[in-house]
């Protein structure tokens, strides 16, 4: 009788021991599916969040490089316009530095030549002092000649306003209307830019009434 009644107890302990085995495997594979013991879905929840979140920062981050560039582009366009500006300036500083200088210069040689071509003809004054004037004269002219300051051709050219002062005009059929005819003062250019405009006296058609005279 009591040999009986030892395997029942036995058995009875073997079930309970299979039942705290299946729910420690209950709960491990519970484990396994959520490490938090979460279900598995918040977890896939949370990780779109975090997907959307990164995707919207990395767009921000794209958005803010782009204007950075176009940022860019424009300040290194308005420095190449800077360079460009300046170069210009100082290049206009460079061939017009000495403009004032030699506008003042350009009395002398009008005097110079005044008194050549007022003495060429005269044999009383000496040779020597001629050939001094003329040298002058040529020296002064090649550095004009350094700084592209150049003399206006204007005898025999059609008046421009441009260039010409007309101080006269003159009645003749033997030139065109409207010529150049005769150069009181010489005109000037400075590179492409007018010094000191000609004084002139232009042609018109005999019998027609001086336009200089009002």
């Amino acid at each position: 009788m009591s040999g009986k009644k030892n395997i029942k107890i036995n058995s009875e302990s073997d079930g309970d021991q299979k039942k705290d085995a299946d729910a420690e495997e209950t709960a491990a594979e519970s484990k396994m599916e959520s490490p938090h013991g979460e279900p598995a879905k918040t977890d896939q929840v949370e990780g779109d969040d975090l997907i959307e979140d990164l995707e919207a920062k990395l767009e921000s981050k794209e958005q803010e490089a782009k204007e950075n560039y176009e940022r860019l582009l424009r300040v290194s366009a308005e420095f190449e316009n800077y360079k460009k500006r300046t170069s210009r300036d100082l290049e206009e500083l460079r061939k017009f530095a000495n403009q004032s200088l030699i506008k003042e210069m350009l009395s002398v040689v009008d005097n110079l030549e005044l008194a050549m071509n007022s003495t060429s003809g005269d044999k009383t004054i000496d040779k020597g002092l001629l050939q001094g004037l003329d040298m002058t004269h040529k020296e002064i002219l090649k550095v004009f000649e350094k700084f592209e300051v150049r003399p206006i051709d204007a005898m025999g050219q059609t008046f421009d306003p441009t260039f010409h002062e007309a101080v006269m005009q003159e009645e003749t059929d033997e030139f065109a209307d409207n010529t150049v005819i005769n150069e009181l003062q010489k005109g000037y250019l400075i590179h492409d830019r007018l010094l000191r405009p000609s004084m002139v006296v232009v042609a018109r058609p005999t019998g027609e009434k001086d336009k200089t005279k009002k």
